[in-house]
C-alpha cells in the first residue's frame, strides 16, 4: 500500500513540475493523523516557490482520485503542508485477508532479489571464551541476515575468529605452564588464557616466552606446539558452535586468522611497493591521514601480520569462496576507528571489495559491574550469561523448553530494541517481565491469540464473516508490517521492527480485553484476525530470531 501511495504522489509532483522532489510516505505516530501521511507538498514548495499549503491542497485533491474511494476514505491537508491519508475499509480488510492467507509468506519482500550478501559476525577468537559482547554480536548479525534474506537476497553467514596470534600464545602458554596436552573445555583454556595475559603484563620472562611462542606459531614448525594448538582450537570451536546452535546460528563458512595471514601480508607487502603502505621503525604502516583515519602498523618489526593485515586478507577470501554483491561487517563500536582505516586500505588496494563493504556496530551490552575484559579475569561469558537467565525464567516457566525460550526471548529482545551501535543495559527482572517492554510479553501476546484461535478451532464457528463498519485499530497497524520490515532490511537496524512488534502486542492486547471474539458479533471475521495478528507476530519474532513459544 505505502508502494501504491507512493506512486501517486510521484505521479502528482510530476505533472506539477516537481518531479525531482524527495519525500517521505510514512505512518503517523498517532492513529487519528490517519494511516499514513507525506511531506511531499512541503518539499515541493520549494522547488516550485509556492505556499506549502497550496501546494498541499493540489496534491490532496489529485490524490483523491487517483486512489479513489476504495482505497482511500480521507484525504486532508494537516499543519503547515503535511498531506494525511486514511484508508478505506475495504483496503484494511483486504490487508488482513492478506496477512491471515499468506501465512509465512507474510511480509516477504522482493528489494534484494538476484542479489548475493555474505554477512560476517559474532567472531569469537579460539583460546577464549565467548564472551557477552560476542553474544551481541551473533543476535544482531542473524538478525540483520535474517532481514535481508527476506528482502529476496541470497545470504551467506561467516564467523572470523583468532586462532593465532598474542592471545592465543597467551592461552598456549598457561596451558603448557599447568601441564595440560590435552585440553578438554572451553573453561579450561579461558583460564589458561587470563593467566596468561596476566603474567605477560606482569613477568619479563613470562612476556619474552610468550612472544617467543607467538613467533613458533606463526612459524608452525614445533610439532608439539601445533599439535597443541590444533586441539585447543578444536575444544574452542565445538563450545561456540554449541552456543550458536543455542542462540539459532549458523555459518556458510568459519574463517580463522590462519587463513588469511598470508594473503594478508602478501597484499600489504604489494601495496607497499606500490606506496600505498610505508615503513617505520622496522614495521609496515598505513598512514591514514590523506583519509583522516588511524594510522596502523599492518605489518610489525618482527614480520607478524596484525589483525589489520588479517582483514584484509580475509576480504580477499570471502570473494574467492564466496562471490557477492555485498559484504556486510558486524563488531562492536569500539572497533570503528580501527575498521575505518581498514576500509580506507583497502579502498586502495582494491577499490570493488571497498565499495560493497558495509561496516555495522554493535553497543556494548552492561551489567551492574560495567563493561567487563577477559584480560582482567572477570569476564562474563555468554554460556554464563544465558544460563544464568535461563535460571531466572525457570522461576515462573516449570517447562525447561519454555524457560529456555522465554530467557533467549528476553535477551535478544533486550539486545534488539537498541538501534544499531547502542550499549544495552541488561536488567534480568525487567527483561523478563510480562508487561511493558519486554520480549515475553510480545511472547505472550503471541500465546495468548494462539490460545483463541485454538479453542475457536475446537468449537462451532459463526459463518457471518462480515467485518464491522470501522476498522480496529489492530488491523490498521498489521497492515503495515512489510513496510516495517523492509525498511529494517534497508537500514540494517532490527531495533525499527522490534519497536513495531512491541507497539502491535500491546494493540492485540487491547482488543483482546476489549472485544468478544468468540462467540460475539463478527466471530468469523475477529477470528481471521486474530489468525492474521499470529502470523504477523510470528513471522516478526521469527525474523529476529526470538522464539515463539506455544505457551507460557
Amino acid at each position: 500500500m505505502e508502494e501504491r501511495i507512493r506512486k501517486a504522489v510521484s505521479e502528482a509532483l510530476q505533472q506539477m513540475g516537481a518531479g525531482d522532489t524527495v519525500f517521505v510516505v510514512e505512518r503517523p505516530a498517532d492513529f487519528t493523523h490517519g494511516d499514513y501521511a507525506t511531506n511531499a507538498a512541503l518539499a515541493a514548495a520549494k522547488v516550485l516557490g509556492k505556499e506549502p499549503k497550496k501546494v498541499a491542497d493540489a496534491l490532496a485533491r489529485f490524490l483523491i482520485g487517483k486512489l479513489g474511494k476504495d482505497i482511500a476514505s480521507h484525504i486532508a491537508v494537516a499543519g503547515p503542508g503535511f498531506v494525511n491519508i486514511t484508508l478505506a475499509r475495504e483496503a484494511v480488510t483486504f490487508a488482513t485477508v492478506e496477512a491471515n492467507a499468506k501465512g509465512a509468506e507474510w511480509g516477504k519482500g522482493t528489494a534484494k532479489e538476484g542479489k548475493r550478501v555474505i554477512v560476517e559476525y559474532s567472531n569469537p577468537n579460539a583460546f577464549k571464551e565467548m564472551h557477552v559482547g560476542h553474544l551481541v554480536g551473533t543476535v544482531v548479525g542473524e538478525a540483520v541476515s535474517r532481514l535481508i534474506e527476506n528482502s529476496g537476497a541470497t545470504i551467506a553467514r561467516d564467523t572470523f575468529g583468532g586462532d593465532i596470534g598474542p592471545n592465543v600464545a597467551k592461552a598456549l602458554w598457561g596451558l603448557r605452564k599447568n601441564g595440560v596436552s590435552e585440553p578438554t573445555t572451553a573453561q579450561e583454556i579461558g583460564a589458561a588464557y587470563v593467566e596468561g595475559s596476566s603474567a605477560y603484563e606482569t613477568s619479563s620472562e613470562a612476556k619474552e616466552k610468550i612472544d617467543a611462542l607467538n613467533q613458533a606459531i606463526y612459524a608452525g614448525t614445533d610439532r608439539e606446539l601445533m599439535e597443541l594448538w590444533r586441539k585447543g582450537r578444536d575444544v574452542s570451536m565445538e563450545e561456540f558452535r554449541r552456543i550458536w546452535k543455542l542462540l539459532g546460528t549458523h555459518f556458510d563458512f568459519e574463517f580463522f586468522d590462519s587463513d588469511t595471514t598470508e594473503t594478508g601480508v602478501r597484499v600489504v607487502q604489494d601495496g607497499l611497493a606500490k606506496g600505498i603502505f610505508e615503513r617505520s621503525d622496522g614495521a609496515i604502516i598505513y598512514n591514514g591521514e590523506k583519509k583522516s583515519v588511524h594510522t596502523m602498523v599492518f605489518v610489525t618489526s618482527h614480520d607478524t601480520p596484525t589483525y589489520e593485515a588479517k582483514d584484509i586478507g580475509l576480504a580477499f577470501l570471502k570473494e574467492e569462496r564466496w562471490s557477492s554483491d555485498e559484504s556486510i561487517v558486524v563488531t562492536g563500536n569500539e572497533q570503528t576507528g580501527r575498521f575505518k582505516t581498514v576500509l580506507a586500505a583497502l579502498e586502495d588496494v582494491a577499490p570493488l571489495l571497498a565499495a560493497k563493504t558495509k561496516h555495522i556496530t554493535t553497543g556494548f551490552l552492561k551489567l551492574s559491574s560495567g563493561k567487563m575484559s577477559s584480560r582482567e579475569g572477570n569476564i562474563v561469558t555468554t554460556a554464563g550469561f544465558i544460563q544464568n537467565v535461563v535460571e531466572k525464567a525457570s522461576e515462573k516457566n516449570a517447562d525447561p523448553l519454555i524457560a529456555e525460550q522465554v530467557a533467549l526471548g528476553a535477551i535478544k529482545y533486550m539486545i534488539l530494541r537498541q538501534a544499531p551501535g547502542a550499549d544495552i543495559i541488561f536488567d534480568a527482572e525487567k527483561s523478563l517481565a510480562l508487561d511493558g517492554d519486554s520480549g515475553p510479553y510480545v511472547q505472550y501476546a503471541l500465546v495468548r491469540a494462539k490460545s483463541v484461535v485454538a479453542k475457536a478451532s475446537n468449537s462451532q464457528q459463526s459463518t457471518n464473516n462480515t467485518a464491522p463498519a470501522e476498522p480496529a485499530r489492530i488491523e490498521r497497524l498489521i497492515l503495515h508490517f512489510p513496510e516495517v520490515v523492509a525498511r529494517a532490511s534497508r537500514e540494517l537496524a532490527p531495533n525499527l521492527l522490534v519497536n513495531y512488534l512491541t507497539e502491535l502486542a500491546g494493540e492485540w492486547n487491547s482488543f483482546y480485553a476489549q472485544e468478544r471474539i468468540i462467540g460475539g458479533d463478527h466471530e468469523a471475521y475477529k477470528l481471521m484476525l486474530a489468525r492474521a495478528f499470529v502470523n504477523t507476530m510470528t513471522n516478526g519474532l521469527t525474523l529476529l530470531g526470538i522464539p515463539a513459544p506455544e505457551k507460557m
